[in-house]
């Protein structure tokens, strides 16, 4: 038990500072599930609660009440109107155009972590505007994304990655697919014709994917995106096809330039660099961000005006939409543009209906409004390897309400 107790300890340490990774996560759950810790574990998380202090007077507000609706019942933490734990405030209004949606993981959400592990979907209880048991329940019950694909071979066949064990998958001109660790790689072999055949990356909402091409470059596939390629590269370039998003790390190959086709309304070549494209067609602007190298982005508005090409600078963003030219973000929130590769949903400034397109695509669900989007702006972080019941209830503090319908969300007036 003490040794349970310890490593208890140190992935609550990892969670509430919001360095766990998925599989700490899951560790961590499955010991409190077991029960596998006593009061060790108890007074250790009291301790940290009697000193946390949240940056506002909001967030105090929020984790009282979720304190007091759950992780009471498990840790036997007494928070009431004058507890130590968080200190009583007055009620304040929540503000109109901008939310703190989670700004810091802290020891309170550490606490939270035991409710949840028990199946405790925390909510305000004293006010009639949260969602009814009963949809936080069907909320909860689906899942977040995962790994998995679609690999579409050369001759229409079709692979379903998600529950493969590792080896090889396919045999194709040239090369041969292996999966290995939850992503896939291609080897050249010696039985190449020399005739190109193309395979296909296809990822269904609520699945991401990581694919190693035969020149080395490694691509991250979001949700509800894709990545053509060929099984050999030849010729003068390397040239593969994205919808969606995707990041890139570009294997340098000095004679051979890599040209992304995006969406065939923009053309992004490489040498070797490192860099993300986002762009969904139900996003109102393809948006090219550089993290390292250098990039060269043509539109096809550029190309039929006879515009230059834009070359980035790592650091800086071309957002480009139909049959308009570049604008150039000097200074684009790279945590933002790459938080769907490390794990996490990043709402800094986001609206209400940014952060729904990401949930419809990661949860694979619909999301309906009833009476128009609400002008909300939201702040703060949350990781996606939560339910969904667990997201609704922190936007529950917006004053945004729902109500579920199978996989469909319905965004309440």
């Amino acid at each position: 038990m003490a040794t349970d107790n310890q490593h208890i300890i140190y992935l609550l340490e990892r969670y509430s500072s919001g360095q766990a990774t998925s599989s700490e996560v899951d560790r961590l759950l499955t010991l409190l599930r077991t029960n596998h810790y006593d009061e060790t574990v108890v007074s250790f998380i009291e301790e940290q609660l009697g000193t946390f202090e949240p940056d506002n007077a909001e967030d105090i507000a929020f984790w009282k009440k979720r304190l007091k609706g759950g992780a009471q019942q498990i840790t036997g933490v007494t928070v009431n109107e004058t507890g130590a734990a968080v200190v009583e405030i007055p009620e304040y209004a929540r503000p109109v155009h901008r939310v703190h949606f989670l700004r810091k993981w802290g020891w309170a959400a550490a606490s939270i972590i035991l409710a949840l592990s028990l199946g405790v979907y925390l909510l305000t209880t004293k006010t009639t505007k949260t969602l009814p048991p009963s949809n936080v329940v069907q909320a909860a019950d689906i899942a977040p994304g995962k790994n998995g694909a679609v690999l579409i071979l050369a001759d229409g066949s079709r692979v379903v990655l998600d529950s493969l064990g590792n080896g090889v998958v396919a045999t194709q001109n040239g090369a041969q697919v292996v999966l290995k660790g939850g992503a896939l790689a291609y080897k050249a072999s010696d039985a190449s014709t020399g005739e190109v055949a193309y395979n296909t990356m296809s990822t269904p909402k609520g699945r991401q994917f990581q694919v190693t091409l035969p020149d080395g470059t490694k691509v991250w596939l979001n949700a509800a995106s894709s990545l053509r390629y060929p099984t050999v590269f030849t010729g003068t370039e390397r040239k593969v096809t994205v919808t969606g998003e995707a990041y890139f790390e570009v294997a340098h190959h000095a004679r051979l330039p890599f040209v992304v086709n995006v969406n065939d309304n923009e053309e992004v070549t490489v040498l070797g660099t490192h860099f993300n494209i986002n762009a969904y067609e139900n996003e109102k602007a393809i948006h090219t961000t550089l993290l390292e190298g250098s990039v060269k982005v043509r539109s096809a508005y550029a190309k039929a005006s006879a515009d230059k090409p834009v070359v980035l600078k790592p650091g800086e963003q071309a957002i480009g939409a139909v049959n308009s030219p570049f604008t150039i973000d000097h200074s684009p929130d790279l945590d933002k543009v790459m938080s769907w590769k490390n794990g996490q949903f990043n709402f800094e400034g986001a609206s209400l209906g940014e952060i729904m397109r990401q949930l419809e695509r990661w949860y694979d669900i619909e999301v309906i409004y009833e009476k128009g989007i609400p002008g909300v702006e939201f702040e703060g972080k949350m990781t996606r390897d939560v339910p969904l019941g667990d997201l609704l209830a922190m936007l529950e503090r917006s004053d945004i309400h729902f109500r579920v319908e199978g996989r469909k969300l319905i965004v309440l007036p």
